[in-house]
């Protein structure tokens, strides 16, 4: 039915309310859609130029108008103080204390000519009563020296045969870069995030000559022969009760521009609930984002999963799925990344009139953060100990967070954002409480998250993948070295030191290679 004009107006009173009503509905829908794209345009704004940080304080930050009139009152009543005279107690300052270096590292001890004789008197009998050592940190650039092998030959006088040692194993046949330096090779370009170009470059300046291809190949057979670690690894992570899933892209070189390939982590850190296991992650690459890869890399795991809303993720939480259903447990830091964004638009859009800031959006945000704040006092603590705690303290957040949500949610049209923000975490919410009920989940997947920040930086460096055989390296070699960083060991020396002895290593020992079989054994030697 089309709104009557202001010539053609009804006579019938009844007729002219429902008019009225049509065209306050129609006024409502378009107000709404217009706040809809201008909201659109300024989040595509903060995507563009503002900061990815989202820490609380930004959020603190735009309570500055509020506290106007205190911030004004504190400075005039210091100012007053100061016009009085009024006297401050003064105080000492505490005495700097220095950090001593750490005990490995080997000192040079540079000991300065003593006088001769007393400056005062002049007399020569002078007798040490102590003395001053003032420590600085000094380096020098990194050596690359060769290792010589000597095989002596030896010759029997009685039968004239000639006996020498076996030769010793070279990580690569017949390559001449010794473990250490592939070690390096390796952090340097999946850690460090320095393409083999820029590395080549930098050995030509300290007068090395170490092709692209050549490092390239050295990569390859590292790859190759670390791969039984990374199975390992792999088995070690599916083995626990829960783990957390992300992904990420990765440009892969194709013919006429780069596609977009995929590096799949899923990481094992039972340490939030005191569990005694060490941390793990893995890593796969796939060429495209399907969901049968996640299907594929999970096919004998039945445990918890912490992730994201990713519909891939569904088919594994099926109930008739074998060997059995994996447990969804999404994450509260995307549901609060949501509304977050609606939040921070005015403070960080370059357009400060077109963004503004959603108040049902803010106030969300800090009933978020008071559900962090209380879960953050129960880190590392038993499970029972957990969901004691979750039971009293966080519980009653969770109820008033969820019901404060459906009562707003009420009052939106469903081209508001706020609304659609809303709507993933009340859709899933049997899956978002979850956390009420099992204490080995985490209210965030931010394990995941961290995992893959070391590829996120490292796509600005070098740039893309060569090939998907490029992808499935990567994923080895990321598999190992953030493992080696959950536990706190050195990438590097481990690398070093395994591809140096893996080749003589009991293949049904390999399990004491890994990254924290490594470190309990050394710290057994050093003790």
């Amino acid at each position: 039915m089309a709104t009557p004009t202001a010539d053609h107006l009804p006579d019938d009173k009844d007729a002219l309310k429902a008019a009225l009503i049509e065209a306050r509905a129609k006024l409502s829908g378009a107000e709404a859609l217009i706040a809809h794209l201008q909201l659109v345009i300024a989040k595509m704004k903060r995507e563009m130029f503002g900061p990815r940080s989202e820490r609380s304080q930004r959020i603190l930050d735009q309570l500055e108008l509020q506290l106007e009139e205190l911030a004004a009152a504190a400075a005039e009543d210091e100012a007053k103080a100061e016009t009085a005279g009024i006297p401050v107690r003064s105080f000492t300052r505490s005495k700097g204390t220095r950090r001593d270096f750490p005990d490995h590292l080997p000192r040079r001890r540079i000991v300065h000519p003593a006088p001769t004789c007393c400056p005062c008197c002049g007399g020569t009998k002078l007798s040490k009563i102590g003395e001053d050592v003032t420590k600085t940190l000094d380096a020098v650039p990194r050596q690359l020296f060769v290792t010589e092998h000597v095989r002596e030959k030896f010759s029997c006088r009685s039968c004239e045969k000639i006996t020498q040692p076996p030769a010793p194993f070279h990580v690569i046949a017949r390559g001449f870069a010794g473990p250490s330096l592939l070690a390096m090779i390796l952090v340097d370009k999946y850690a460090n995030h320095q393409p083999l170009n820029r590395q080549s470059e930098q050995y030509a300046r300290e007068g090395v000559e170490l092709s692209v291809s050549t490092m390239a190949d050295h990569v390859g057979a590292c790859a190759a022969t670390l791969l039984p670690l990374h199975e390992l690894i792999k088995a070690h992570v599916l083995a626990a009760e829960r783990i957390h899933g992300d992904d990420t892209t990765v440009p892969v070189l194709a013919k006429v521009k780069t596609r977009t390939g995929r590096l799949w982590t899923y990481v094992r850190d039972d340490r939030p609930f005191g569990g005694a296991a060490p941390p793990a992650a893995v890593f796969f690459y796939s060429s495209d984002r399907g969901g049968v890869h996640p299907e594929q890399h999970l096919a004998g795991y039945s445990g918890i999963l912490q992730a994201d809303a990713y519909a891939g993720f569904n088919a594994l939480y099926r109930p008739e799925r074998k060997p059995g259903p994996i447990t969804e447990a999404p994450c509260w830091a995307h549901a609060r990344r949501k509304l977050f964004e609606l939040a921070d638009i005015a403070s960080k859009a370059r357009n400060k009139t077109s963004a503004v800031i959603s108040p049902i959006a803010f106030v969300a945000v800090q009933k978020f953060d008071a559900v962090f704040a209380a879960e953050r006092a129960i880190n590392g603590l038993p499970p029972n100990e957990r969901l004691a705690v979750r039971r009293k303290d966080v519980a009653p957040l969770v109820d008033d967070l969820i019901e404060w949500m459906k009562r707003e949610r009420a009052k939106l049209s469903r081209h508001n954002e706020v609304a659609k923000a809303m709507d993933y975490m009340l859709k899933r919410i049997d899956a978002f409480t979850r956390v009420l009920k099992d204490a080995r989940i985490c209210l965030s997947n931010n394990a995941a998250e961290r995992a893959l920040r070391g590829i996120a930086l490292g796509r600005k460096a070098w740039l893309f993948a060569g090939s998907d055989r490029g992808g499935e390296r990567a994923a080895i070699m990321f598999t190992l070295i953030q493992t080696a960083k959950l536990n706190d060991v050195d990438p590097q020396a481990w690398l070093a030191d395994v591809l140096a002895r893996i080749a003589d290593h009991k293949a049904n020992d390999l399990a004491a290679l890994l990254p924290w079989s490594w470190r309990l054994a050394r710290i057994d030697r050093a003790a």
